[in-house]
């Protein structure tokens, strides 16, 4: 199987509007930003960014609307390196926007507008079958509807994609066992394992009990991100963890993001699912090391050093 774009991401494309704060309000508080900014986000953008920061050809699809806010988006997509040929433009809905407040321990909350995002359904699959079926990596996450997460990963699957759900933001009510036989890889933290198997796992051995549910409802293989405690995988040829990464973490809005974007980056490059996590958690790593959230985004060189720096414990 051969393509232009060894990655494709089918998901979100947002702008950010970030206040770095002493501490997140709690109800009914008003507080004074330190300091303020606006960026490219939402996970789709995110993770595209992020494969492209890593030298990585990638594709995204999705919808913006035609305000300037989808003018900023593109114009950022497009100087990452992001292929923007199915990036639709949807006339009728403003383009989606994030509300994001960082203290200084680098914790968040976000506020989500989806707009154009929310407007995605099954029906814009099938111009995307081509694109989808031909890619080796496909990346997915929950900011556009799930019927349409649903036919991506249908299509990509019978095209040959691997395929990958960041299963966020996890809906309340779950996910239906349609989606965890659809997909290849799932890749929740620590809230999002809860929210779907009802495990909040806080160590490898509480995150291996996490995987055997996510299997039981037929998931191949699961990564459960356990923040600063590592990451804990699972999949058909047998489990690991990989020990967090030294870094100094000032804002983990797009770590999850970068990880998933350096996963699909190595799986595309034919590393084991091993080396894989382990490339994967050194750019989830460096991504807690700045601000912003595509901007977070390590670059190969960057990734490599870590890694060097920093050798696996066989």
């Amino acid at each position: 199987m051969t393509s232009q774009h060894p990655v494709v991401v089918f998901g979100s494309v947002n702008i950010d509007i970030v206040c770095s704060v002493d501490h997140l309000p709690v109800p009914g508080e008003t507080i004074h930003a330190l300091r303020s900014a606006t960026g490219l986000g939402g996970k789709g953008a995110n993770q595209a960014a992020a494969v492209a920061r890593l030298g990585m050809p990638v594709a995204l699809a999705g919808r913006t609307g035609t305000d300037a806010f989808a003018t900023l988006a593109r114009q950022r997509l497009t100087a990452f390196g992001v292929g923007l040929d199915h990036l639709a433009a949807d006339p009728d809905q403003a383009t989606g926007i994030a509300l994001i407040g960082v203290d200084r321990r680098g914790e968040n909350t976000i506020t989500v507008a989806g707009g154009a995002n929310l407007a995605v359904g099954p029906g814009h699959v099938a111009p995307l079958a081509s694109l989808l079926g031909q890619a080796p990596v496909v990346l997915l996450q929950l900011e556009i509807p799930l019927p349409a997460v649903i036919e991506a990963a249908a299509v990509a699957r019978r095209g040959g994609a691997v395929v990958i759900l960041d299963p966020a933001p996890a809906p309340a009510g779950g996910l239906p066992d349609q989606l965890f036989t659809a997909v290849d890889i799932m890749t929740p933290n620590e809230t999002e394992t809860e929210c779907l198997v009802g495990v909040r796992p806080a160590s490898a051995a509480e995150a291996r009990i996490a995987a055997q549910r996510f299997q039981a409802r037929g998931l191949k293989t699961v990564i459960v991100k356990l923040g600063a405690q590592g990451v804990y995988f699972c999949g058909p040829d047998g489990d690991g963890f990989v020990p967090p990464f030294p870094v100094t973490a000032i804002d983990s809005v797009a770590a999850g993001d970068s990880f998933n974007g350096g996963l699909a980056v190595a799986l595309s490059r034919g590393q084991s699912l091993a080396e894989a996590v382990r490339f994967a958690a050194a750019c989830g790593a460096l991504a807690t090391t700045r601000p912003g959230a595509s901007d977070a985004a390590p670059n190969l060189a960057e990734v490599e050093a870590l890694l060097t720096a920093n050798p696996a414990r066989l």
